[in-house]
Formats: structure tokens, C-alpha cells, sequence
């Protein structure tokens, strides 16, 4: 069992990870988790846990968590926009061809709201793109 499993495991936090050795070599040979640090995505700060001293070795495969993290997380967000898209195109057809008038009345507000919010920002930021070129 124990050549299958990674030597850290990483708990997904909201902004982060709690960074845990994988221990199987025991006398119970029971795998157990040691958590030796806490890591930060968003400013990349690593604390060692408890009385914990990380190793070079240790950090190293924390960085190298953190980069594959980043990376995956920016994949996500651009697919989550492309979904969007999408959304927004089936919400159109939607509306246009099976909405009754009571559930127009809903949403419509809110959306108008959501639409006029995202296209001034996308205005805005296709300005600033132009003007630096």
C-alpha cells in the first residue's frame, strides 16, 4: 500500500492547504497523517506546523504543490468563463423561445444589472489594453 501512496497529502482550503506527511511506516502499520505546515495560496507564505522544521526537501514539494495549484486554478477560472459564455447563450434562447412573462419578470432586473456591470467592466479594461499598445 505504501508504494502507491504520495509522501505529503494536501487538505484544499479556501486559501490554501494544510500540508500532511503520509506516514505507513509505523508499528500498527496503520497509515497515519502528520501535519508539518499550512500553506497560503494567494501570497505563498508556508508556515511550519506546531514545532515542526521543514526540510528543503519538504518546502520544495510544497512550492512545487503550490505551482501546480496556481495552475490549475487559473485553467478552472478560464473554463468557468467559457461556461459562462455559454450560460449567457442558453439564457437567450431561453428567453426568447420558452420564458413565460412571470419568469422574465423575475430575473430580468437582476440580470440587465449583472450584464450592464460585466460590459462596462469589459469596456473599460479593452480601453486600457488599447491605450498601452
Amino acid at each position: 500500500m505504501s508504494r502507491d501512496l504520495p509522501e505529503f497529502y494536501f487538505r484544499i482550503r479556501e486559501n490554501g492547504a494544510a500540508v500532511f506527511r503520509v506516514d505507513t511506516e509505523n508499528r500498527q502499520r496503520r497509515m497515519e497523517l502528520d501535519q508539518i505546515a499550512v500553506v497560503n495560496i494567494r501570497n505563498g507564505e508556508i508556515k511550519p506546523q506546531g514545532q515542526h522544521v521543514l526540510t528543503e526537501s519538504e518546502v520544495k514539494a510544497i512550492e512545487d504543490w503550490l505551482e501546480e495549484r496556481r495552475a490549475l486554478l487559473a485553467r478552472r477560472d478560464i473554463d468557468d468563463i467559457h461556461r459562462t459564455v455559454d450560460h449567457m447563450n442558453l439564457t437567450t434562447q431561453w428567453a426568447q423561445s420558452k420564458a413565460s412573462d412571470a419568469e422574465l419578470e423575475e430575473v430580468t432586473d437582476r440580470l440587465l444589472l449583472a450584464m450592464h456591470d460585466l460590459r462596462a467592466t469589459l469596456v473599460r479594461k479593452k480601453a486600457d489594453r488599447l491605450s498601452k499598445n
